[in-house]
């Protein structure tokens, strides 16, 4: 049986006054491509510059995933903050965990 990755997530500017929360099958490449602001020009991301994890979870279920973002999006920045310390207290930029950061831009 195969298994499925996709993942909850929040990320914030580098002075963590902004928080950002998204939904993607492939995090890496999520992180890399708002990194580099390779959306639109009018991306709430690129916009605010968010590109710095600091939570995230994993879903087996696409609308597992999607339902936990709506959760969360409802939620007022109080309760996501609690929801980040719970599990990053110091809210270190994650993204070293996930790859290398800062990412080399691939030219193609």
């Amino acid at each position: 049986m195969r298994t499925y990755n996709f993942y909850t997530y929040i990320l914030t500017n580098y002075g963590k006054k902004v928080l950002y929360t998204g939904v993607t099958n492939d995090l890496e490449r999520r992180l890399y491509e708002d990194y580099f602001g390779l959306g639109t020009q009018y991306a709430f991301t690129t916009k605010y510059k968010c590109y710095y994890l600091v939570w995230f979870e994993w879903h087996q279920y696409i609308n597992n995933a999607i339902g936990r973002e709506k959760e969360i999006k409802g939620w007022l920045r109080a309760k996501k903050i609690k929801l980040i310390a719970e599990e990053n207290a110091e809210w270190r930029f994650l993204n070293k965990d996930i790859m290398e950061w800062p990412p080399v831009k691939v030219i193609e």
